[in-house]
């Protein structure tokens, strides 16, 4: 039986993910937007969050996987790590290497690399990943952190963050990948095991 596990991003479009019962393993990014049952985790990969969650403006239940910037935090705050060492499952600082640096691997990269190559997936569905089909970086997580949208970021969208994903469905070939949007005017080259599906947002 084929191993499927749902990845929920948090771009525009993630609402797709509610539309019908998705059978198969769910894993989110940072906070989602709307409560996912049975999660199996959250990930985290950056400095800000670990930042809005140690001075309590931010909360994150469940149970988390981390990657090298959230390690690097929890080693400089560690009475933060034993507060919340009962929420982590495991830190994951894999970075490939077409990733130049954990700047340039975001939380949705990690995620979708994770349950690849460690959880061994046999199908990757991705939801909220707009940036893949869309010039917009907005993001459900600009509603509680701030984050820049500058000239540079959008420029980081095409020369960084999206060739990433291009080289890593080539690293899984054997995984087969599904990207859930409103079109299929995806902004990537995509190789034979890796289709976009198109669904409407839910309202």
């Amino acid at each position: 039986m084929a191993k499927v596990v749902h990845v929920i991003g948090n771009g525009d479009a993630v609402s797709i993910f509610q539309n019908k019962k998705r059978e198969g393993m769910k894993v989110t990014c940072n906070l989602p937007p709307f409560p996912v049952e049975d999660a199996y985790c959250t990930f985290m990969v950056d400095f800000k969050i670990m930042n809005a969650i140690t001075i309590g403006e931010l909360d994150v239940p469940g149970e988390w996987i981390v990657g090298a910037r959230p390690k690097v935090w929890m080693d400089k705050h560690p009475t933060f790590f034993i507060k919340r060492a009962h929420q982590i499952k495991e830190f994951y600082t894999v970075l490939p290497k077409y990733a130049k640096n954990y700047t340039d691997f975001n939380c949705g990269h990690m995620a979708v690399h994770y349950v690849c190559n460690k959880l061994k997936a046999d199908e990757v569905h991705m939801y909220g990943f707009d940036s893949i089909f869309d010039f917009n970086l907005r993001s459900i997580s600009d509603l509680y952190l701030s984050s820049l949208r500058d000239p540079t970021h959008n420029n980081k969208l095409k020369t960084e963050w999206r060739p990433i994903w291009e080289n890593m469905f080539k690293e899984f070939s054997n995984t087969q990948f599904r990207l859930y949007h409103t079109h299929h005017n995806i902004k990537i080259k995509l190789p034979d095991n890796a289709k976009t599906v198109v669904e409407e947002k839910k309202k």
